[in-house]
């Protein structure tokens, strides 16, 4: 096994693990599996502009629901995604 080199900040270390071969540097029939359960999943903001009716109608499912209206529309999204791309 090849010694994993010393890195001067994470950019350096990104830029060398996507070139290396990690079969050079690591045994991977020793690895272990972990458990991560506070991870969260990366997560972008962005702008999206309804019609206030549109809103309205959203909150109001949302409350029903007891869920956060945001919440409801990620959920909404996600699953005619997974409709319409089966």
């Amino acid at each position: 096994m090849k010694p994993i080199p010393q890195f001067s900040s994470e950019a350096e270390e990104r830029a060398f693990w996507e070139s290396a071969n990690s079969m050079d540097y690591l045994d991977w029939s020793k690895a272990e599996k972990v458990r991560l359960p506070n991870l969260k999943p990366s997560s972008t903001s962005i702008s999206l502009r309804l019609p206030n009716a549109l809103l309205e109608r959203i909150k109001i499912a949302a409350n029903r629901r007891d869920v956060p209206y945001q919440s409801l529309i990620k959920l909404w999204l996600s699953e005619k995604l997974d409709t319409t791309t089966k």
